[in-house]
């Protein structure tokens, strides 16, 4: 292995990194900035899910953390939990694709909770879904809301569903967000990915051979 020849390649990857070293996400969309306009209560027996409509990167994003606007509770309620869903060809939640982690928002305000491993897939609707370990009747939590929120690419939709127990889904359209923002990571090109593992190689075989030589 020659020195003109490692040179060229570590070039290569160098001119990859800025589509990598985005680790902390960047804020694609958010409505956390507009005056509540009203509010959902989140039970067990009362899940919320809030649309949103991803940007045009080809190879897509890697979802990064959640931030929610949460009104304070009300009687005792527990294990409040956020998840990611996909969205079927009616536009309701389908399936959860990961769960994120994060606080117990009990006493009101903004919180973040981290997403690991979801991927989101470009120009493509899904939906951010609240619920709670306990029923309404027990305490409730709230999820405040003011109008919808977008750009050229990402959006947060002035479209919820709400359900009983996470299955059956009642869609509405036309209506005011659930007050969030999104941070993800554009996904790098694959071509960067390998030209990554074949430039950790080289270095190793130029300076295992300069110590032979």
């Amino acid at each position: 292995m020659t020195l003109k020849t490692a040179l060229v390649l570590t070039t290569l990857v160098l001119s990859c990194l800025p589509q990598l070293a985005a680790a902390q996400g960047t804020l694609y969309a958010s409505n956390l900035g507009q005056t509540p306009t009203g509010s959902a209560v989140i039970g067990s027996d009362r899940w919320i899910a809030q649309n949103f409509t991803t940007g045009i990167d080809p190879n897509g994003y890697n979802l990064d953390s959640i931030q929610l606007l949460m009104d304070g509770t009300s009687g005792s309620p527990s294990g409040f939990s956020v998840s990611i869903f996909s969205s079927l060809g009616n536009g309701s939640p389908g399936s959860s694709l990961g769960n994120l982690s994060g606080s117990d928002p009990a006493s009101g305000g903004v919180f973040i909770y981290t997403a690991s491993g979801i991927m989101l897939s470009p120009s493509s609707s899904y939906f951010v879904v609240v619920t709670a370990a306990t029923p309404v009747s027990q305490g409730a939590y709230g999820w405040s809301a003011a109008n919808s929120s977008g750009s050229t690419q990402w959006a947060i939709d002035a479209v919820y569903a709400s359900s009983a127990n996470g299955s059956s889904w009642t869609l509405i359209n036309g209506k005011a967000a659930f007050q969030m923002a999104i941070y993800a990571t554009a996904a790098p090109e694959p071509s960067c990915l390998c030209l990554l593992g074949v430039g950790g190689v080289v270095s190793a075989l130029f300076f295992r051979n300069r110590r032979k030589s």
